[in-house]
């Protein structure tokens, strides 16, 4: 009971002005990875789409579906992504002063992990809706690829 109100008092004249303003200037970097992150993956499903119109080869493009389904894991690939979040570690250390934010490794490194966790989902997503339509007929298989695609991205 006589913590609670100076600690309130400190909380709201030192903490929460500064929030929505903190929050901004953090969401520049997570938002600019997250956006590398589908960016990623439309890039490589553009690239099987490609692929299969090129060569209507149907082993090929069951491939380059269980390639892709390793993308979260492919730390070359998704390198841009985890870079855009880098960006934090400049940003906290004014934080980690104003404020004694600690872990500063730990934020980014966790909001690196939901990258990789997000392009989880969508790949695996993707290939658990375009699975029942690799038995279609192969003219139609590249736009069935791109509605998965687009599905996914949604």
């Amino acid at each position: 009971a006589s913590v609670s109100e100076p600690a309130q008092k400190c909380c709201t004249e030192n903490i929460q002005p500064f929030l929505t303003s903190i929050l901004e200037e953090l969401m520049g970097p997570v938002s600019s990875g997250f956006t590398e992150v589908r960016s990623l993956f439309d890039k490589e499903v553009n690239e099987i789409i490609q692929d299969f119109q090129k060569t209507s080869d149907m082993t090929r493009l069951k491939e380059n579906v269980d390639q892709l389904m390793t993308l979260p894991f492919n730390s070359v690939k998704m390198e841009p992504c985890y870079l855009k979040v880098n960006l934090l570690q400049e940003l906290l250390q004014d934080l980690k002063s104003r404020f004694k934010v600690y872990h500063i490794d730990f934020m980014i490194q966790r909001t690196q992990n939901f990258m990789q966790e997000l392009m989880e989902n969508a790949v695996y997503t993707f290939e658990q809706l375009f699975s029942p339509s690799r038995q279609a007929d192969s003219a139609k298989v590249a736009t069935t690829i791109e509605k998965v695609k687009l599905r996914v991205l949604k």
